[in-house]
């Protein structure tokens, strides 16, 4: 069985004290694949030695962040265009929008969203939602952008499962990890409700650690935390877990 890890941070601040150690954990639980978000240009570099120290196992996207729109965005946003004449990703993100820290660049955030997915159709690529606190903003911008040529992930998915379903149907994946354990999470009571077909697993390392590591730093290997829980929200095995979900993350990235 092999996990796919469909968004963590590898190149965290988080983990510069132990990376390689971090990473080793996860390979010996599994974890062979790491599909890696962007924030912003000032993690390229990192991004990049990361990839060039694991290139069998990590996946790099790149885009800009919401909650790192700023007066700058276009800048950023050229650097992205940069990044893409250049070499090849797997996917744009994360990106999306954020409007439980700051509102104050909401049109901003509109408008680099927008522009980033177009990207990522002009690129033929998926595209990785990022959504808190914003699902009226984030849906009314896909409903804008839907067609077969949009698709992708909705990572970190806490919605309700009206808005699961909305998700799903502008060809999105649910993203699920950490929160899926917590008590209060809410999603494990009608995630079962969605096909299997439509999740992927993620960690979004080192943020949003499951039980029972609530509150400390997440990493890869926790994402067998997270696939534990979904053999009981499916009722199903941890192996058709683990398969399903790694054979979606290969429809979504195309490796």
């Amino acid at each position: 069985m092999v996990f796919t890890d469909t968004h963590t941070h590898l190149y965290s601040e988080a983990f510069d004290d132990d990376r390689d150690e971090m990473i080793k954990r996860a390979m010996d639980a599994g974890i062979e694949r790491f599909f890696v978000p962007a924030i912003d240009s000032t993690y390229t570099e990192a991004m990049l030695k990361l990839e060039a120290s694991y290139p069998e196992n990590v996946f790099l996207m790149t885009g800009l962040h919401p909650t790192h729109v700023k007066d700058n965005y276009k800048e950023e946003l050229a650097h992205i265009e940069e990044l893409l004449a250049k070499r090849s990703f797997y996917a744009i993100g994360e990106i999306g929008i954020d409007l439980y820290w700051d509102k104050t660049f909401l049109k901003e955030q509109q408008a680099a969203f927008k522009h980033q997915i177009q990207l990522a159709k002009k690129y033929k690529l998926p595209i990785v939602i990022h959504c808190r606190d914003a699902f009226d903003e984030v849906f009314e911008v896909l409903e804008s952008e839907k067609g077969d040529n949009l698709y992708g992930i909705f990572h970190c998915f806490t919605g309700t499962l009206e808005q699961a379903k909305q998700a799903v149907s502008y060809n999105m994946k649910l993203g699920i990890g950490g929160v899926v354990t917590f008590k209060n999470g809410k999603i494990d009571t009608f995630l079962n409700e969605i096909p299997l077909s439509e999740i992927v697993l993620e960690t979004d390392a080192p943020y949003l650690a499951p039980t029972p590591y609530r509150g400390k730093r997440n990493e890869s290997s926790y994402l067998t935390q997270v696939a534990g829980k979904l053999v009981d929200v499916y009722g199903s095995s941890l192996e058709e877990i683990v398969t399903t979900t790694t054979n979606n993350s290969k429809e979504v990235f195309g490796v």
